[in-house]
């Protein structure tokens, strides 16, 4: 690896190794089966570098580091920042010289195919003569590149690489991809060991041949890519990762991304694009979910029901982390059972707009068992389709408490068919109905209406109109 040297990677080596916790170091020093047992003990870790690069030398022991950090794992930006450039290097340098023994091996059959031409003169039963055969392959030839256009084109771009094929088992090197964004996730967070907070998200990509997902870090990669435009992906990271074990692509703080012109996509890519970012389970009954998570643990799963009980977005604690995060609660029903469902962070901007009495899919979830109760939590793959807002209704209500108010909006407790039940309406509206002036004592004034009775059109949670009575 000439543009770099074995003290460049000594040095980054070390900055790897320090990353490492105690259970990680030693989990990568099992992985290094050259090195001898006692030498792993009695060394320390700024001693272990030089240790890798005796036993293995320099090209070896950065592909074993590699395969190491695999096994950790550890493929967060900290350790591949560091790690990637090695790399990628020794791909480009192992490609340039599989590309040499090809172009020898392809120099000496043409050399093999010469000697073998048959002698001026000699002509072979069956075999057409220039002139016979030169206007058979031309129409061969014109036909050829009319129906193989798109793939001589791909062949010609030697400089990139489909999605068709790295999902087949290739590796992207030092190529480019060049691709469509067709579908592009919230920002989401995570904490580093140090405790450092870094931010990420997951596009969908797709080109002429197939669709697949990558994960992008940092703020300034999600301002610049925008969904539906296309780029040139270029020093990027292609793993299996997720809870489906699927390839993905990482993009990196030392990758290349860049804007380019519309790349084609053919519609039933679009459509295969769409479904991989949050690949679905079959959705199930809640009775089914809750057997799911009887038996097994860690089991996802996605469901359809009608919103019930919404509650307020509340801080919490994670306990094994001690990380803060937000969480709203709501209740999911069909015809065979209720469920409680937790949104976690992010997920929680996927819920607005959303009322009492949608119906709603929520899939991708991750079930839950706490003695006999059975929850379910959003995870990184939980997406939420509203697939009918609830009918209005005219009905009759009585008014018992005021949750909150505004000048824009009241928040309120009613009596609805015998049950209490939390509505939102305009204060305006609110007000106008029950003749109560807007203002500082909006709320007091009304409260001393008694009964707060009132006919009103209701939708989920909301009320439309509403009129004393």
């Amino acid at each position: 690896m000439s543009e770099f040297s074995e003290k460049e990677w000594k040095k980054a080596l070390t900055s790897i190794l320090e990353e490492l916790d105690d259970p990680q170091y030693k989990k990568m020093l099992e992985y290094l089966e050259r090195i001898p047992k006692g030498q792993k003990m009695e060394g320390s870790k700024e001693k272990m570098p030089k240790t890798i690069i005796e036993y293995y030398g320099f090209s070896e022991s950065v592909s074993e580091i590699n395969d190491a950090m695999n096994q950790v794992p550890r493929r967060d930006c900290a350790v591949q920042d560091l790690l990637s450039p090695f790399v990628n290097k020794l791909r480009e340098e192992n490609e340039k010289q599989s590309k040499g023994k090809k172009r020898k091996h392809e120099s000496d059959s043409e050399l093999k195919d010469k000697n073998q031409k048959p002698a001026a003169g000699f002509k072979k039963n069956n075999v057409k003569s220039d002139s016979e055969s030169s206007d058979e392959e031309e129409d061969s030839a014109a036909d050829q590149h009319k129906n193989c256009k798109p793939v001589e084109e791909r062949k010609n771009q030697t400089w990139r690489k489909t999605i068709n094929d790295l999902n087949t088992g290739g590796d992207l090197g030092q190529k480019a991809i060049t691709v469509r964004v067709v579908q592009k996730s919230v920002l989401r967070s995570y904490q580093t060991q140090e405790k450092v907070e870094k931010l990420f998200f997951y596009l969908v990509v797709a080109d002429e041949t197939g669709s697949i997902k990558m994960m992008v870090y940092g703020k300034e990669h999600y301002q610049k890519i925008i969904e539906n435009h296309s780029y040139l992906f270029k020093n990027v990271i292609l793993e299996k990762s997720g809870y489906f074990h699927e390839k993905m692509i990482k993009v990196i703080e030392y990758s290349t991304v860049s804007r380019m012109s519309d790349v084609d996509v053919p519609e039933e890519m679009k459509l295969d694009a769409q479904r991989l970012i949050y690949r679905q389970n079959p959705v199930h009954s809640i009775t089914k979910a809750k057997e799911f998570a009887k038996k097994t643990t860690l089991t996802t799963v996605s469901v359809k029901g009608k919103v019930m009980n919404i509650g307020s977005v509340t801080p919490v604690i994670l306990k094994s982390t001690q990380e803060k995060k937000e969480r709203q609660d709501f209740t999911l029903k069909d015809d065979t059972d209720e469920i409680r469902i937790s949104l976690w962070g992010e997920d929680i901007n996927q819920f607005r707009g959303i009322s009492d009495g949608d119906l709603v899919e929520v899939t991708n979830t991750k079930t839950k068992c706490y003695f006999e109760t059975v929850s379910l939590n959003s995870t990184d793959f939980t997406r939420i389709f509203r697939v009918q807002s609830a009918a209005a209704q005219p009905v009759k209500i009585e008014i018992i408490s005021i949750t909150s108010a505004n000048k824009k909006e009241t928040n309120l407790e009613a009596v609805f068919e015998g049950e209490l039940q939390a509505f939102v309406v305009s204060s305006k509206h609110l007000a106008k109905a029950f003749g109560v002036k807007l203002g500082c004592d909006f709320e007091e004034n009304l409260l001393q209406i008694k009964p707060l009775s009132a006919k009103a059109e209701i939708q989920g949670s909301k009320i439309n109109k509403i009129r004393a009575g």
